[in-house]
């Protein structure tokens, strides 16, 4: 039973043997690598990825970077609103003096305007509210209109009028000036009389006047009865003061 066993190993270690020298005997040595083939054509993109979740924060270090370019200057706003005035300054230095003018011509008082009147009333015509001083005592140069009670600028400058009026009633009289530049003026004075005796009203005024200027005295409608007597007059009066420059 022994021999059997054994012969059957001697068998297979033979075969085994003759196998292993037959694969050593006919293998080959490798070949060379092959050369590159040509690139393929790019693939089509990708579709689009997820958008990540956000990074967190950094960690604050308190270092500031430099301090970067100055950018471009941006376009130029709109104008703002103007402000208030400010307070005036002091006042400055005076400059040095001018050169001096020639001598003027001397003046002649005999060429000077002296326009001036006084009138009183005595026969005036009735109607009306202007107050007529119809009897002239001084009328230089004819300013003054004895028909109308009016005073007519010839010579623009500064006037003084005055009047003094005689009455035994209740009494309110006014200076009134027109012109073309201004609204009419008016200034009035009032005198009550409660005895009926002779009683004087009185109002005087500087007015500036210009050419064309007219100046009269002008009664209340309802209290405006001036006496008329031999007893007292009542006047009215005016004169230039000095010229316009």
């Amino acid at each position: 039973m022994e021999a059997p066993w054994r012969w059957l190993a001697v068998c297979m270690l033979a075969v085994s043997l003759a196998s292993t020298v037959t694969q050593e005997v006919c293998r080959a040595r490798d070949g060379k690598d092959g050369t590159a083939g040509t690139p393929g054509r790019p693939g089509r993109p990708g579709l689009k990825g997820e958008r990540g979740e956000p990074g967190a924060p950094s960690i604050r270090t308190g270092i500031r970077g430099l301090k970067g370019d100055q950018g471009a200057p941006g376009p130029t706003g709109s104008p703002g609103k103007v402000g208030y005035p400010g307070p005036s300054g002091p006042l400055g230095l005076n400059g040095p003096p001018g050169v001096k003018g020639h001598k003027g011509n001397p003046g002649n008082i005999r060429d000077q305007a002296r326009p001036a009147f006084s009138a009183v009333l005595r026969n005036p015509p009735t109607g009306g509210n202007v107050v007529i001083f119809d009897t002239v005592i001084t009328n230089q140069e004819g300013a003054y209109q004895t028909n109308s009670g009016m005073f007519v600028c010839a010579v623009a400058g500064y006037y003084y009028f005055t009047f003094q009026v005689v009455s035994k009633w209740d009494i309110c009289l006014s200076i009134v000036s027109s012109s073309r530049s201004q609204a009419r003026r008016s200034l009035g004075f009032c005198d009550y009389n409660s005895k009926g005796v002779f009683q004087v009203v009185s109002g005087g005024s500087v007015l500036q006047l210009q050419h064309g200027d007219q100046v009269w005295i002008e009664k209340d409608p309802a209290r405006g009865r001036i006496y008329q007597g031999a007893e007292a007059d009542s006047v009215f009066s005016g004169f230039l003061i000095f010229p316009s420059v």
